[in-house]
């Protein structure tokens, strides 16, 4: 994911290089998250676990501002590319959204400043940030392996998608859950792979049938969380979905309950729409399998999709139950959820001094990040099952 070599910041050939030597760097104060965040999602919870308050006390300012800006380029490095808002759940997720991104503004601006981050702007006005080779030299010196992104960022015309799949990861993360990008996870698939075994291309293996002809697809996600029930499902629908990828989508809901190249079980298939239009498209292809798989025999290994309210669907599989006087019993269990909501791409666009009319509502403590908990909550996760006894035993 790294690059080796890069070039200076000041090599822009596809986006606009702003200038950072009129910005004024403002000391943050804001508040560090613990690196070591251990507080889970809540298996119980239906409103959403609160994310951990940061590390507050007994901090001097400068060395405040000195972790802060750690974690920020460490982020940096990691994805290549970043956006402010990814700082402020990444830094401030447990402060509220105006404090956060507020924190997150002062970090960016003195980090620019001081020319560990160049900034640009994108084909589409999306204002992004890459490394710098002062700013990997400033991790180097600090102990961390890293490389600058500058020529990377440039090269990159529309990273819209790959930024809301980075944001919803680490929204992921906030909340103590182990999640990864798309890339990320290749690379997790294929860390201990022997040099002639064919590489794992993805994360689930499906049959779809588009325009009358079956397709065997190994499906990926655009990111991905594991919870303590198993795996969650992100998909960041940019565009509409043609033919090809509405069969995915279906073929990916009805393998719910299945398991998966991680090892874990699909729990839960998230999309996340960017606009109203393609919202209700999604919707619209999801009711329609409700009645499709509706119209299905009963059999063993049957998924029937039901809605629960407007945006969330439980999927239920037919499962062979072993009766007490000996005979088999297929019965209907349920399997995970599907659930349909918008990408909050109002966030990004709030603008503190009070110009425009942006939105605020998504944040962490409205139970929207990373997404909706359903409030019928599986079985799994009822008081008295099993599992859930075992995660309170066990802290």
């Amino acid at each position: 994911m790294k690059n080796t070599h890069d070039d200076s910041p000041g090599a822009s050939r596809d986006h606009t290089h702003i200038d950072p030597g009129a910005q004024k760097q403002c000391p943050s104060d804001a508040e560090l998250l613990a690196p070591g965040m251990e507080h889970g999602l809540s298996t119980g919870q239906t409103s959403g676990c609160p994310v951990p308050r940061g590390l507050t006390a007994q901090v001097g300012t400068l060395a405040l501002q000195d972790r802060i800006w750690t974690r920020s380029l460490l982020l940096v490095d990691r994805f290549r590319v970043i956006r402010t808002i990814d700082i402020a759940v990444h830094c401030f997720a447990e402060r509220p959204f105006k404090a956060a991104l507020s924190a997150a503004q002062r970090a960016v601006r003195g980090m620019v400043k001081a020319q560990l981050l160049a900034r640009y702007r994108t084909d589409r006005f999306m204002t992004v940030y890459g490394l710098t080779q002062v700013g990997a030299q400033w991790l180097e010196d600090r102990g961390f392996e890293a490389s600058a992104s500058v020529r990377r960022v440039t090269d990159m015309t529309n990273p819209e998608h790959r930024l809301w799949s980075q944001f919803l990861t680490l929204c992921a993360e906030a909340r103590g859950l182990q999640a990864m990008t798309e890339q990320e996870l290749l690379l997790t698939l294929n860390r201990d792979m022997k040099h002639e075994q064919s590489p794992v291309q993805g994360l689930l293996h499906v049959t779809t049938r588009s325009a009358g002809k079956r397709r065997h697809l190994t499906l990926r996600p655009d990111a991905v969380a594991i919870e303590p029930d198993g795996i969650a499902w992100y998909e960041v629908d940019r565009s509409a979905r043609g033919s090809d990828r509405a069969a995915s989508l279906r073929a990916l809901v009805l393998s719910m309950g299945a398991k998966t190249t991680l090892g874990q079980s699909l729990r839960r298939v998230v999309v996340f729409s960017r606009t109203s239009r393609i919202h209700l498209r999604v919707l619209a292809s999801l009711d329609g399998l409700v009645k499709d798989s509706a119209a299905v025999g009963l059999m063993e290994g049957r998924r029937q999709l039901k809605l629960v309210e407007t945006g969330c669907y439980e999927v239920h599989q037919s499962v062979e139950v072993k009766l007490r006087d000996g005979r088999s019993q297929l019965q209907d269990r349920l399997a995970g959820h599907v659930i349909v909501q918008e990408l909050p791409v109002w966030l990004p666009k709030v603008r503190l001094d009070g110009r425009g009319d942006w939105s605020m509502r998504g944040w962490f403590n409205e139970n929207y990040l990373p997404y909706k908990r359903p409030v019928v909550m599986p079985p799994w996760q009822r008081p008295g099952s099993p599992l859930l006894i075992a995660l309170h035993d066990t802290g």
